[in-house]
């Protein structure tokens, strides 16, 4: 069984909102279920699994700037910022963190609910206590 965890966090590197998808399906499903929730921020960096014309544009319609590469196989690339996402490495860090968690990084539990909540604890005792 593999998932992916989509998640939204803030400046300071704290984990707001957490999603997972089964691990084959697209990073699309991942964008379209937490677009709803996004904070009212000025940037949003995605990598290139988020490259869609609809994200950007729903993130146009927020009021959000897009800093996301292009895909590979798209035919007209899209400009961003290489300097702001350099700092894209701060959700790398901490889903590095929160992979320090044992029962998250081997992932025991075969629920995703049950994975999720095991999730949402760690990042409640690394980030929040």
């Amino acid at each position: 069984m593999n998932t992916k965890l989509h998640a939204i966090r803030d400046s300071l590197g704290r984990p707001l909102n957490l999603f997972v998808t089964a691990g084959q399906v697209s990073d699309d499903i991942g964008a379209r279920a937490m677009l709803s929730s996004l904070p009212k921020v000025d940037w949003l960096l995605g990598d290139r699994g988020y490259d869609a014309d609809w994200f950007r544009e729903a993130l146009k319609d927020k009021g959000i700037h897009a800093c996301i590469p292009s895909r590979k196989q798209r035919k007209k690339t899209v400009k961003y910022d290489k300097r702001r996402y350099k700092r894209r490495n701060r959700i790398e860090i901490m889903f590095g963190r929160l992979k320090d968690w044992r029962r998250v990084a081997t992932r025991y539990d075969r629920c995703p609910r049950v994975f999720l909540s095991a999730i949402a604890l760690a990042a409640l005792v690394i980030y929040w206590l």
